[in-house]
C-alpha cells in the first residue's frame, strides 16, 4: 500500500468535471498537496495508507467553492451603513470610514476574519479588490487560503495613494513581491469606469500584460454609472472598455447588472468573465444582472459575495441559492439556472473566470487538493433525491464540516485547526469598538 497524506471519502463525491456523474461511496487520495487518485472507497482503501482519513458515511465531498468578487477587509465594516443606495453608501459612509481607518494593521486583521468566515463556509479561493495588498496577502497566506488579490486603483486620493500613478506604482511593486507564490496570485484592479479614466484603465492593462496577471474591475453595476459614462464618453461602460482594448479573458468584471444584448455580445466575444453578486445587488437595489441571457451567449458567469459591508456575509452557498431561485422568477422559466449549473458557477466556472482552472474548481487527478466535506445527516437535508438540488436549495454553509486547501486540512469538525478563531473575532470586536468611538 502507498502512503498518502489523506483519503477523503463520502457517500457522494462530486468532481464537477465535465461529463462526470456523482461518484457513490467515493474517495479522493491526496498527497503532496495534489489529488493523486479518485475512486470507490473500497478500492482506494486497499491501495492507500492514509495518515488521516477525512469524511466518511453520511458526507458529500465537493470542490472548494470560489468567491469570484469580494473586498475581504471590508468585513470590519459589516453593517456600518445598511439600507442605502450604492452611491450614498459609498460616498457618505464607506469612503469616509476607509479614509479614517485603512492601514496595514486594519487590512491584515480584517482579512484574517474574512478568511476564517469564508473557510468555514467552504470557500477555498477568493478574488479580492482592495488596498494594502501586502497585508491582505500575508493574512490570506497565513490562514491558508488561495487568493487572487487585486491592488485597487482610483483616480482620486485615499489612505492608500495620492493619485492613479501612485496606485499603479504600488500595484506593480505588489505584483513583483508576490508573483509566483503558490497560494497568492497578485492582480491589478482599476475600481470602475466612474472612478478611473480610460487612460488609467490603459495603464493598468499594460501592467497586467507585462507581468501576466489578471485584471479585476467593477462594471455597469448601477444605472447611474451607465448614464454617467454615456454623458461623459458617449458610450456605455462596457463599450468604452471594449473600445480601448481592455476587455479579454484575463478580466473579471464584477456585477454587469445594466448591460444590453449588444454588450452581452461584447462580453462573450472578448471572453470577459463576470462575477455575479446577486445578494449585494439586491440589498443595494442596484438591480438584477441578466445572467440567463449571458449564459445563453456563452459568457462565463461565476458567483461573488461582494464585500461584507454590502451583503452582509461571505457565503457562497447563499449566493448559489439566491441566484438559482431569483433568475427563475425574473426569466419566468423554472428551468433557468438549474442546480448543477448553480454549483458549477460556484466551483468550476469560478476557477475558469479567475484563470485557475488548471489548479482548482474541480476534483481531478493532478489538481490541487481544494476540497470540501459537508455533513448530510441533518433534518433539513433529509430525505433527498438529487444531490445537486440538495446542495443548492437546502444546504447551508453551517453544514460544512471539513475544508482542505492545497492539500492542507484547515477546517475539521467545523473548527479552524491552525489559528484561534475566537481570538480573531475578539480582535474584530476591538476594532468595532474603536471605529464606533467606544475606545
Amino acid at each position: 500500500m502507498r502512503d498518502v497524506d489523506y483519503v477523503v471519502s463520502g457517500d457522494y463525491v462530486l468532481t464537477m468535471a465535465e461529463g462526470v456523474p456523482p461518484l457513490r461511496n467515493g474517495a479522493v487520495a491526496v498527497s503532496g498537496g495534489k489529488i493523486i487518485d479518485i475512486g470507490e472507497v473500497s478500492a482506494l482503501s486497499s491501495l492507500y495508507n492514509a495518515k488521516k482519513r477525512v469524511g466518511g458515511g453520511g458526507k458529500v465531498v465537493l470542490p472548494g467553492l470560489v468567491n469570484a468578487h469580494t473586498h475581504a477587509a471590508m468585513v470590519y465594516f459589516r453593517g456600518i451603513a445598511d439600507d442605502l443606495p450604492l452611491r450614498q453608501w459609498l460616498q457618505e459612509h464607506i469612503w469616509p470610514a476607509e479614509g479614517k481607518w485603512l492601514n496595514d494593521e486594519f487590512v491584515y486583521d480584517a482579512t484574517e476574519l474574512a478568511c476564517c468566515e469564508m473557510l468555514k463556509a467552504g470557500v477555498t479561493t477568493f478574488n479580492d479588490m482592495y488596498f494594502f495588498g501586502g497585508s491582505s496577502a500575508r493574512a490570506s497566506k497565513k490562514m491558508g487560503m488561495r487568493a487572487v488579490l487585486g491592488a485597487g486603483v482610483l483616480d482620486f486620493p485615499t489612505a492608500a495613494a495620492r493619485n492613479a500613478d501612485e496606485y499603479i506604482e504600488k500595484a506593480e511593486q505588489f505584483i513583483k513581491d508576490w508573483l509566483g507564490d503558490e497560494l497568492i496570485t497578485p492582480s491589478i484592479a482599476p475600481h470602475a469606469p466612474y472612478t478611473c479614466s480610460p487612460d488609467t484603465y490603459k495603464k493598468t492593462k499594460l501592467v497586467a500584460e507585462r507581468y501576466g496577471v489578471p485584471l479585476h474591475t467593477h462594471l455597469s453595476e448601477t444605472q447611474f454609472e451607465v448614464s454617467e459614462a454615456k454623458k461623459k464618453y458617449g458610450k456605455s461602460p462596457v463599450e468604452l472598455l471594449d473600445d480601448i482594448g481592455f476587455l479579454d479573458k484575463t478580466v473579471v468584471a464584477a456585477h454587469c447588472v445594466w448591460v444590453s444584448d449588444n454588450e452581452i455580445e461584447i462580453l462573450a466575444r472578448t471572453g470577459t468573465g463576470v462575477a455575479h453578486c446577486i445578494e449585494s445587488n439586491l440589498k443595494l437595489a442596484s438591480g438584477i444582472a441578466p445572467v440567463v441571457p449571458m449564459l445563453k451567449k456563452g459568457v462565463a458567469v461565476a458567483l461573488g459575495t461582494d464585500g461584507a459591508a454590502s451583503n452582509n456575509d461571505l457565503d457562497i452557498f447563499s449566493e448559489m441559492s439566491f441566484s438559482a431561485r431569483v433568475h427563475k422568477a425574473v426569466s419566468g422559466d423554472p428551468t433557468a439556472i438549474n442546480a448543477f449549473s448553480a454549483l458549477s458557477m460556484a466551483t468550476s466556472t469560478g476557477a475558469r473566470v479567475l484563470g485557475m482552472q488548471d489548479k482548482t474548481g474541480t476534483i481531478e487527478i493532478g489538481k490541487s487538493a481544494d476540497i470540501v466535506v459537508a455533513d448530510l445527516d441533518k433534518p433539513h437535508l433529509t430525505p433527498f433525491y438529487d444531490i445537486y438540488s440538495l446542495i443548492v436549495y437546502s444546504m447551508k454553509s453551517s453544514d460544512v464540516e471539513s475544508v482542505m486547501v492545497n492539500g492542507k486540512l484547515l477546517i475539521d469538525g467545523g473548527k479552524y485547526l491552525h489559528k484561534d478563531s475566537h481570538a480573531i473575532m475578539d480582535k474584530a470586536r476591538w476594532w468595532k469598538n474603536k471605529i464606533a468611538g467606544e475606545v
